[in-house]
């Protein structure tokens, strides 16, 4: 195949840095629709994401999994096109895509080449606006789904992760599995497909961003073209959701020879005026791979885990502080101490000089990292959007750490960290913490 050698070319390009990602510029197609673009005309490629807010949290009580599982049907089919025509049309052009679904959104990911452009576009339009839900490709990648269903069932990650999410948004969306369960997905039809499809895809959800050898002026009229047949608005979407102030623990019986857990309460928003400091927090608590204080203390002093991490989960409708951790099960109860004591002494005492600038040299030195290839700087530009922040973020960022003081971080610490508020869910059968389940 003669678009064989070019490809390999192209992606071996992909894989080194581009210049600077920060020459971004907002577009409006003739029909309304927003993006932010990077141009990079020296590799004939673009790359676009797509990013629709709502996703699995717009899935009826009895329908979960829907959203997911419609993504994952959206490249079997569409238009005039069924599952195997539609992929021989996409080789024909050497379209790279993907379609996937999460709790807060679904998103479209794409890489043309600028040769055939003109071609590939109507078909992404095809996958995102008519896709089919033949019955014979939604047997068969229901069955996919139901197979990677019946697995988590028997994940003590996942389980603990499942029942975390319960603890933390009791009445809300997000304490259900965003993939849903093996009875509601075994119901779903092709009906329902289409209805979780209709819900997903709207103009007023939308965000993207574009990085490639394209023109704003050329970027415009292809946006119509792509999204500009959707529907303008989309279903309500639900409240930000209220974490509960009050601690907890839960044992879930799992017969293995570790135990797991995670831990967590109310976080901050990624539009909080203090997330850039709480981010920084984060990387001296337990954030910062085996530097971090909760590893200094679990790992490197006492031997009682391979790592301990924790991060700051901010979502579109509510945001956690949390963390998770693996030992055996002699050895949790220990472990989960000495979190909650580490947890209350940053809360009291807060971090050291020496501690911030190791995190603000990291964090500012690994920030480039983040844009060393077309299909990465796209996925940033929509998360740069969906966190309200300005188009000039990329330049101004590391200077935004730079100026954070200790005074400004530690107080961020006695705000945000509340060991008392700690929730904390064990998978396992850990000496010393009674099961609740």
């Amino acid at each position: 195949m003669r678009l064989l050698p070019l490809l390999l070319a192209l992606l071996a390009l992909l894989a080194q840095p581009l210049r600077a990602a920060t020459d971004i510029v907002e577009v409006t197609s003739p029909g309304g629709i927003t993006a932010w673009l990077v141009q990079e005309p020296s590799i004939p490629m673009l790359a676009i994401e797509a990013h629709f807010q709502g996703g699995a949290v717009l899935d009826p009580d009895d329908k979960l999994g829907a959203a997911n599982l419609m993504m994952a049907l959206l490249e079997e089919g569409a238009g005039t096109y069924d599952a195997q025509g539609f992929a021989a049309r996409a080789e024909e052009l050497a379209l790279r895509y993907g379609f996937s679904g999460g709790r807060d959104g679904v998103t479209v990911s794409a890489q043309m080449l600028t040769e055939f452009r003109a071609e590939s576009v109507p078909l992404l339009a095809l996958a995102v606006g008519e896709p089919r839900f033949d019955e014979d490709a939604v047997e068969r990648v229901r069955a996919q789904a139901l197979s990677g269903l019946q697995s988590d069932r028997t994940d003590p990650n996942w389980l603990a992760g499942r029942a975390f999410s319960q603890a933390l948004y009791p009445d809300h969306p997000y304490a259900r599995p965003a993939d849903g369960t093996v009875e509601s997905v075994a119901a779903l039809t092709p009906d329902d497909l289409r209805a979780a499809h209709r819900r997903s895809f709207a103009r007023d959800r939308l965000t993207v961003g574009v990085v490639g050898d394209i023109t704003p002026e050329a970027l415009g009229p292809m946006l119509d073209r792509l999204f500009g047949a959707l529907p303008a608005t989309g279903p309500a979407l639900p409240p930000v959701a209220e974490i509960p102030d009050t601690g907890g623990l839960q044992v879930i019986d799992f017969d293995a020879p570790q135990s797991v857990a995670r831990f967590g309460h109310a976080g901050i928003m990624r539009r909080h005026p203090d997330f850039l400091a709480a981010y920084v927090l984060n990387q001296v608590l337990g954030g910062g791979g085996f530097n971090s204080r909760l590893n200094e203390e679990l790992r490197e002093t006492r031997g009682l885990t391979y790592g301990v991490s924790t991060w700051l989960g901010s979502g579109d409708f509510g945001a956690m502080y949390g963390g998770a951790l693996s030992t055996a099960n002699a050895k949790m109860a220990e472990a989960l101490a000495l979190i909650r004591a580490e947890w209350a002494r940053v809360a009291e005492q807060g971090i050291t000089q020496d501690e911030l600038d190791a995190a603000k040299r990291y964090l500012t030195g690994s920030y480039a990292l983040r844009f060393n290839g077309n299909a990465r700087i796209a996925g940033g530009l929509v998360g740069l959007q969906r966190a309200d922040l300005p188009i000039t973020y990329p330049d101004e960022r590391n200077a935004l750490v730079e100026a954070l003081t200790l005074d400004e971080v530690n107080a961020v610490a006695r705000r945000l960290l509340k060991p008392e508020a700690l929730k904390v869910v064990v998978v396992g059968r850990p000496a010393g913490l009674e099961a609740t389940q």
